[in-house]
C-alpha cells in the first residue's frame, strides 16, 4: 500500500492512568480506505485509544503521527463518557432554584448539534434520517440514552470528520432504532469516512469493517484483516471466557418498615400521564404481586420512563390517580424517601452521574443512604454487608479499587451490589446489560437468577433487547404501538 494512504501512525504508545498501565507497547497504522474495528472485552483498553486518537488524553508516551487529511479535519468520538461529560456539565449549570419558571432545560439537542450555525439541508437531513426532530427542543437530560446516542452520532457525521469513532453505537436503542442506525452505519463504511468502531464481541461487527484490532489488557492481541482475525483461537477464547463463580448471599438486612401480604406490591388503574399535549401513558392496568418479576419492554420514547417515575416517587403526576404503592395509596401522606427506601435501583443515569474517587466497598456502602457519594457516617455492620455482596457477587477482589479505574463491567457489579445492600424489596434494573461485554453481559444475568432464586427482593428488569432477560422473569409489561400512541400489555407468564 502506497506510503501516502497512511491515515495515522501509533508506535510504542503508552497510557498510564492513576498510576495503573492502561496501554503498554500499542503500534497501529491504519490507511485511508480500511474501515476498523477495536475488538475487546471490557477494560481491554478500547475507551484509551479512543481517547488518545481524539486528544481527550495526552499524557502518554510514544509516537502519534497523524496524515495531513486526519490534522486538518479532526476526529469525531461518539462514546458513554461523552454523554457524561455532558450531562454532568447541564447539571452544574443547573439554575432552576433562580428561575421564575422552577426549569431549567439546559443545553437543547439543537443548540449541542449547530453550535452556533444556522439549520441547513444537511442538518435537516440527518435530524430526519435519525427521527429525532420531536426532541430538538429539549434539554439533554430530558432524553433517553437512545435519543442521545442519535443526537450525538449527527453532531459528529455534521462535523465532516477525517476519523469517525463509534463506541458499540447500537447500546440502548430499541429494535427498530438499531435497525435503522446500522443502515446508516453500513452507509458510512460505505463512504469516503474512515470510521473506528469500538465493539466488545464479534456479532457486533458490522459487515462493512474490513479490519479488526484485538486488545487485552492494554495490549495488542492481533490486528489485520476481519476473517483472519476472527478464526484465531486465542480471540475467541478471549471474547468468552470461564464465568466467575456467586457465593452465598448475605443474610437479610433489616428492613425498616413492613409490607402487607394481602397486597400487591405496586397497583396501577386507568392511569394517564399528559405533558400538556402529549399522552404518555393512556388507562395503564398494572398489578406486581409478591413472588413476580417482571420484565417490561417497549421502544425507545414509549414511556417507560415515565412509568418506573410513578412508582419510584418521582413523578407528581401520580397525585390524584389510582396508584397503590406496597399497600399504601399514593398521596396519602408517605414521603418520597418512604417510597424510594423499598427500592434498589441500578440505571444508565446512575452509572453515569456516581461520584468519582471513591473506593469500591465506599461506593456499594452508599446503597444504605441512596445517595450518590458517600456523605455519612458507617460503621462495621454496613462495611460486612457490603463486603459480603462483593464475595457474592465476584467482585471482592475490587473492594479497595478505585472505581474509575475499574473496567466498565466491574463498574456495573459493583452498583449491582450497592442496589442489593439494604435488601430492597424491589430491585428495578433499568437496562442493566447495557454497555457490556458478552462476558459480563452474562455475569449481570447470572447474578439476578442469583438474587431472584435466593432472597425475597423482586426484580423489574427494563429491557430492549429479549435475549437480554434473566430466566427468573414470570411477567412481561410491554408496549406496543397503537393508534394515537403506546398501549402496555400486561401479561403473566
Amino acid at each position: 500500500m502506497m506510503k501516502d494512504s497512511t491515515l495515522l501512525t501509533l508506535n510504542n504508545v503508552q497510557l498510564v492512568y492513576r498510576a495503573l498501565p492502561a496501554l503498554h507497547g500499542l503500534n497501529w497504522q491504519p490507511h485511508t480506505g480500511e474501515q476498523w474495528a477495536c475488538l475487546g472485552p471490557n477494560g481491554a483498553g478500547k475507551t484509551s485509544l479512543a481517547n488518545i486518537l481524539s486528544g481527550q488524553a495526552s499524557h502518554f508516551s510514544g509516537d502519534y503521527t497523524r496524515s495531513a487529511l486526519l490534522a486538518e479535519k479532526g476526529v469525531a468520538y461518539v462514546c458513554f463518557e461523552q454523554a457524561r461529560a455532558l450531562c454532568e456539565r447541564d447539571r452544574k449549570l443547573d439554575d432552576s432554584e433562580t428561575r421564575a419558571d422552577a426549569a431549567d432545560p439546559g443545553t437543547l439537542v439543537q443548540q449541542l448539534i449547530l453550535e452556533r450555525s444556522a439549520p441547513d439541508e444537511r442538518f435537516l437531513h440527518w435530524v430526519d434520517r435519525l427521527g429525532i426532530g420531536h426532541i430538538l427542543q429539549r434539554g439533554l437530560r430530558y432524553i433517553s440514552t437512545g435519543e442521545m446516542r442519535k443526537t450525538l452520532l449527527v453532531k459528529a457525521i455534521l462535523s465532516d470528520p477525517g476519523l469517525l469513532i463509534l463506541d458499540s453505537p447500537l447500546d440502548g436503542l430499541d429494535v427498530g432504532s438499531q435497525q435503522e442506525l446500522s443502515q446508516v452505519i453500513a452507509e458510512l463504511l460505505q463512504s469516503d469516512i474512515t470510521v473506528l468502531m469500538l465493539c466488545r464481541q464479534p456479532e457486533d461487527l458490522p459487515a462493512g469493517i474490513t479490519h479488526v484490532l484485538v486488545m487485552e489488557n492494554g495490549e495488542v492481541l492481533t490486528q489485520g484483516e476481519r476473517t483472519r482475525v476472527l478464526e484465531r483461537e486465542d480471540v475467541a477464547a478471549l471474547m468468552n471466557p470461564p464465568a466467575e463463580g456467586l457465593g452465598e448471599l448475605p443474610p437479610p438486612y433489616p428492613r425498616p418498615y413492613e409490607i402487607p401480604r394481602d397486597a400487591p406490591l405496586l397497583a396501577l388503574r386507568n392511569v394517564n400521564v399528559s405533558y400538556g399535549l402529549l399522552r404518555v401513558l393512556d388507562n395503564v392496568n398494572w398489578r406486581f404481586d409478591h413472588g413476580q418479576h417482571c420484565y417490561v419492554s417497549g421502544p425507545n420514547g414509549c414511556g417507560k420512563s415515565t412509568l418506573l417515575s410513578l412508582v419510584t416517587g418521582d413523578n407528581h403526576k401520580a397525585y390524584g390517580q389510582d396508584i397503590t404503592l406496597f399497600g399504601i395509596r399514593r398521596g396519602s401522606g408517605e414521603s418520597i424517601w418512604d417510597i424510594k427506601q423499598k427500592y434498589g435501583q441500578l440505571d444508565n443515569q446512575l452509572h453515569l452521574s456516581f461520584a468519582r474517587g471513591m473506593k469500591g466497598l465506599e461506593v456499594v456502602i452508599s446503597g444504605f443512604f441512596d445517595t450518590i457519594g458517600l456523605y455519612d457516617d458507617w460503621g462495621d455492620e454496613q462495611r460486612t454487608i457490603a463486603e459480603q455482596w462483593l464475595a457474592a457477587l465476584g467482585m471482592s477482589a475490587v473492594s479497595r479499587e478505585g472505581f474509575d479505574t475499574l473496567s466498565f463491567g466491574q463498574q456495573r457489579m459493583v452498583l449491582l451490589a450497592r442496589a442489593m445492600v439494604k435488601s430492597p424489596a424491589i430491585l428495578l434494573l433499568d437496562e442493566p446489560t447495557l454497555g457490556l461485554d458478552g462476558h459480563h453481559r452474562r455475569l449481570m444475568l447470572g447474578a439476578i437468577d442469583h438474587i431472584a432464586a435466593h432472597s425475597d427482593t423482586q426484580i423489574i428488569f427494563v429491557s430492549h433487547s429479549a435475549g437480554d432477560v434473566p430466566a427468573c422473569i414470570n411477567q412481561h409489561l410491554r408496549f406496543e404501538t397503537g393508534d394515537t400512541g403506546f398501549n402496555v400489555v400486561c401479561e403473566n407468564c
